[in-house]
């Protein structure tokens, strides 16, 4: 139906698919460039004669600020963005003041835990603490000290701000896009959703076609599962031995703690051991006595149940987390995909008329347990691309954008820190010790030294139900 319908076409410069960290990096180094602080234009357009670079930038959802939530990073590419800024006047923004590791001890003897986990957790119960322990030392590859927390979601909409202030940039909320427009592998912009259609797909009766936008370059920026990302994934492909098997549900809260909490703004609490080994969670306090606080449930958590929500429930039970808690109430929660493969993961960044950012191009640092500061920084690097090959009269080619985006790429922090990380989970695929041990060996030699892999798909890691809960479940008698 869709090819045989008229629709709208506009052409710009340049469309980006998705508003989010990378995205915002992306739009705030690049509209900082287009004119000068006299109103000359420094970037002019290809397709406008005369006027400014023609940029425009499509966000699925309904706000700028939904589909993230709170974080913990260095913010070393966002600080480096804003040199002069004092950045805890973001709303919910704080600089860590204390950051602490726990180990969780399971209250209720219901979580599976391997023989030597137990028999190591009866000599700690011995030094804790609400069935908890603190360890006395955070490895660096985890430490997010000196650094942030932030709303992400907050953080969006002071973004979105300051790049739509400079009324250089357009960003529509609200306005999915459908696909990209691909011409023998060459990406010649967008396609918007089809609006007014019924159930079964027909048009009703207040019907509006999707529009297309043509652009020189498509910058694909829309998340761990994006329309446009995966739809580049089925027509170009991966390269070689790539591949996407490593994914993680975030669970989460905001919570409005009661007014005699002891908890400082600031304070970040990482945890892992309960409800099961294999599932990490986290507190971030944020000014105001609110806190954010979840869960990560990984693919390599071979359970066939994975009840994210009630995992949630129990974690927030656990005796050392309810006592921070209780008596708050909740302000708002839910969920999100994230892709763990990090550069096991990497899609061709590039390609004739499209450059990848961000989360789906590969920049989740599993070790470090980062990744809004990661995507951040892909935006700039190539907002700074861009802006060198723009200037130089040169088209948005594979060739070109290889030279100038994927080699600075290749040359930055971003790259260097994602290899020491590549293989630092491959433990896991052996249980939760191995796995723990893996981690540290990576972290603590920078990635030269990794426990091997076997990189199964999740599927492949779920095992029966029956042989899961032998010995926690009765069955029929």
């Amino acid at each position: 139906m869709s090819d045989l319908i008229e629709r709208q076409k506009i052409d710009v410069d340049i469309v980006c698919v998705g508003f989010g960290p990378s995205a915002g990096g992306f739009l705030t180094t690049l509209s900082r460039e287009i004119m000068d602080s006299d109103g000359n234009i420094k970037l002019e357009s290809r397709v406008t004669s005369g006027m400014p670079l023609q940029v425009i930038c499509y966000e699925r959802a309904d706000d700028l600020g939904f589909g993230v939530s709170g974080v913990v990073t260095r913010a070393r590419g966002i600080k480096k963005s804003f040199p002069d800024l004092d950045l805890t006047q973001i709303p919910f923004a704080h600089e860590v003041a204390h950051e602490e590791l726990l180990y969780l001890l399971d209250p209720i003897g219901a979580s599976r835990r391997p023989a030597l986990l137990k028999l190591k957790d009866k000599f700690i119960k011995l030094l804790s603490r609400n069935f908890s322990f603190s360890l006395p030392w955070i490895p660096p590859f985890l430490s997010k000290e000196p650094g942030l927390v932030l709303s992400v979601g907050q953080f969006n909409q002071w973004v979105a701000g300051q790049i739509m202030a400079s009324g250089l940039v357009q960003i529509w909320p609200g306005t999915p896009v459908k696909e990209a427009l691909i011409d023998e592998k060459k990406v010649n912009g967008v396609r918007l959703v089809d609006q007014g259609v019924e159930k079964n797909g027909m048009p009703s009766s207040a019907f509006m076609p999707g529009m297309d936008v043509g652009a020189s370059l498509t910058v694909i920026a829309d998340g761990p599962v994006g329309q446009v990302s995966r739809q580049i994934d089925r027509v170009i492909g991966m390269p070689e031995e790539h591949h996407k098997r490593e994914w993680a549900v975030g669970m989460k809260m905001v919570i409005d703690l009661p007014s005699d909490n002891s908890l400082k703004p600031g304070t970040v609490i990482h945890t892992f051991g309960f409800p099961e080994p294999e599932i990490f969670g986290f507190m971030y306090v944020y000014p105001g006595n609110v806190t954010s606080l979840g869960i990560f449930v990984p693919s390599f958590f071979e359970s066939p149940v994975r009840t994210s929500y009630r995992y949630l429930q129990y974690w927030m039970k656990h005796p050392k987390i309810w006592s921070m808690i209780s008596g708050g109430s909740i302000r708002s929660w839910g969920a999100k995909s994230l892709d763990e493969s990090g550069k096991h993961g990497e899609p061709y960044l590039v390609g004739d008329g499209y450059a990848r950012i961000g989360e789906n191009s590969g920049t989740t640092n599993v070790l470090a347990g980062s990744g809004v500061d990661e995507a951040w920084t892909s935006g700039v690097l190539l907002a700074e691309s861009v802006i060198e090959l723009w200037r130089a009269g040169a088209e948005m080619t594979k060739e070109n954008l290889e030279k100038a985006y994927v080699e600075r790429r290749r040359k930055s922090w971003l790259e260097s820190e994602a290899r020491v990380a590549e293989n630092s989970r491959n433990g896991f695929d052996y249980g939760f010790i191995p796995g723990f041990i893996g981690m540290g060996l990576s972290g603590m030699t920078n990635g030269i030294l990794n426990m091997p892999g076997r990189f199964r798909r999740p599927y492949e890691r779920v095992g029966n139900i029956e042989e899961y809960y032998r010995g926690k479940i009765l069955g029929e008698t």
